[in-house]
């Protein structure tokens, strides 16, 4: 399992959640703002990276810098929710405003076997959700993994990149998966 892990915070409320469930599975994690320098990111030698959520469009003029660079440390990276839609508008996918804001208790269905919901005995997943925009379109290398009720991605990967993302988030209590799927990802998804 990786047992150094960077979250960079885009500024969710959810943030410091991210790491006590991180903590919870035993695993070091620290929280920098995503606009810290990166070579101070380089130096904290993370072995995974997980980007926060946070209330902002990626297109917002003063949406949350960050350096893109993170993406090129070629250690498994983890997007949830607006850490998604900006790993996914920074890779050359496109990122659109919903027509519909899903906010509150889905419902996913996992269309995609991967290693991020393994052993989990339902298709459908309970998450909570709190998003405006949504990934319309993936990054080149990029497959679904599971989609909300309204057809929306509600997780994407690219297993040879080892970057994965998700609209919803694992870190509440009110996806009562969520911490398997962190597990998932440290365990599964992790480094050689």
């Amino acid at each position: 399992m990786s047992s150094r892990v960077l979250i960079l915070d885009f500024g969710s409320q959810y943030t410091q959640l991210i790491a006590r469930r991180v903590r919870e599975l035993k695993v070091f994690c620290e929280i920098l703002a995503c606009n810290t320098p990166f070579e101070k990111i380089q130096e904290f030698k993370a072995q995974a990276l997980i980007l926060s959520g946070g209330p902002s469009s990626v297109y917002d003029k003063d949406a949350p810098p960050c350096d893109p660079k993170v993406l090129q440390m070629h250690i498994p990276t983890l997007g949830i929710c607006y850490g998604m839609q900006w790993m996914s508008h920074q890779l050359g996918g496109k990122v659109a405003p919903g027509a519909v804001r899903e906010y509150g208790p889905a419902q996913i269905g996992v269309v995609n076997t991967h290693s991020l919901f393994h052993e989990f005995p339902l298709k459908d997943i309970s998450v909570w959700m709190s998003h405006g925009d949504h990934v319309d379109h993936m990054p080149q290398g990029f497959s679904s993994l599971a989609k909300s009720h309204n057809g929306l991605q509600a997780a994407i990967g690219n297993d040879q990149l080892k970057m994965y993302g998700l609209q919803f988030h694992p870190e509440v209590v009110h996806t009562p998966q969520g911490t398997e799927i962190l597990k998932n990802f440290f365990i599964s998804c992790r480094s050689t």
